[in-house]
């Protein structure tokens, strides 16, 4: 597969990801801001801004409900991680690569992008859900759309590696946030809910609520699609299902298999007990592997040098022979 096309399927599983976490945990911290009216709403904000890795506004800037709402769901600034710069850069993606996605695909990314500004004036008259829901709705549509008519080749392994590891770092990021919270704080819900984990998480645990249990639920837990460990779990066969040949003796020749192993190992024998000590660092941690890990596959599969590379002839005995070098 050309490396362009593996980068721009990686980055469309990326920022589709993106844009349906991104509504998720928004529509949570407004539920949030018009159900507990003492909330402080610019201080509220301003957390969220931080777990998004979004630029805050200056200090004499007071925040409210529809502020941020316009920071992180409306901003069309590429440079933003705002949730329509996403579906836009993740369109931009697709546009450039019609040959290696299906026709449903196109349609899904280019229809809910054309419908951003309808949704956007309904929002606005009717409150933010329309808009957000919107966006998960459209978000669940372009993912089974991608199950059921992508083959199971290089290609379908790129998006779904770029998703597995977007979920991850988004999902670790909305625990940092609450990283310091009391084991008892009602925000817990708020965490289970951002990450679409709170029905689920009342069957397993028979509808106790308990800060230990939602963190081991998120990190560790080996059949829910959101969680940490899944996600990482993912990324690690993704890679390993576009890399067959790289079977070592030693161990994992790949940066980004062996960033993603040694996390996954940690979280998986890591003491239950153990996951509220030193949860901060430790997500740090991991949101640092992430990076690492997403760095190392752009290192390895997407910057290709040099593009062509020419034998010497003289060396083989033949004519000059130009080998292409920008294929997988």
């Amino acid at each position: 597969m050309l490396a362009r096309n593996a980068e721009t399927l990686y980055w469309i599983g990326r920022y589709i990801e993106r844009a349906d976490d991104t509504a998720r945990i928004l529509d949570v911290t407004v539920h949030h801001f018009l159900e507990d009216a003492t909330v402080d709403e610019d201080r509220s904000s301003r957390q969220l801004l931080r777990v998004l890795g979004m630029p805050e506004p200056e200090p004499d800037e007071p925040l409210d409900v529809w502020a941020v709402v316009e920071l992180v769901a409306f901003n069309r600034d590429w440079r933003s991680a705002s949730i329509a710069s996403s579906i836009a850069a993740a369109r931009e993606n697709a546009r450039g690569a019609r040959e290696v996605t299906s026709s449903e695909m196109w349609e899904c990314i280019n229809t809910t992008f054309n419908g951003l500004a309808e949704r956007e004036r309904a929002a606005k008259r009717l409150g933010p859900h329309e808009f957000l829901n919107y966006i998960k709705n459209r978000a669940a549509m372009f993912v089974g759309l991608a199950d059921t008519t992508l083959s199971r080749d290089e290609g379908y392994r790129f998006l779904l590696l770029g998703r597995a590891i977007e979920r991850m770092d988004m999902t670790v990021r909305l625990l940092l946030s609450r990283a310091g919270d009391r084991a008892n704080s009602p925000t817990w819900v708020t965490v289970l809910r951002a990450t679409g984990a709170h029905d689920t998480y009342l069957r397993t645990y028979r509808g106790v609520l308990d800060a230990n249990r939602v963190v081991e639920f998120i990190l560790v837990d080996r059949l829910f699609p959101r969680s940490v460990f899944h996600a990482i779990s993912i990324a690690e066969d993704c890679l390993r299902e576009i890399d067959r040949g790289a079977d070592s003796r030693v161990g994992s020749r790949a940066e980004a298999q062996r960033l993603l192993g040694r996390a996954r190992s940690e979280l998986e024998f890591l003491a239950p007990g153990e996951l509220l000590e030193d949860l901060q660092s430790r997500l740090v941690a991991l949101q640092d592997i992430g990076q690492a890990a997403g760095d190392a596959v752009t290192a390895q599969y997407f910057h290709v040098t040099p593009y062509v590379a020419w034998t010497d002839a003289r060396a083989r005995g033949g004519d000059f022979d130009p080998i292409l070098e920008g294929e997988l």
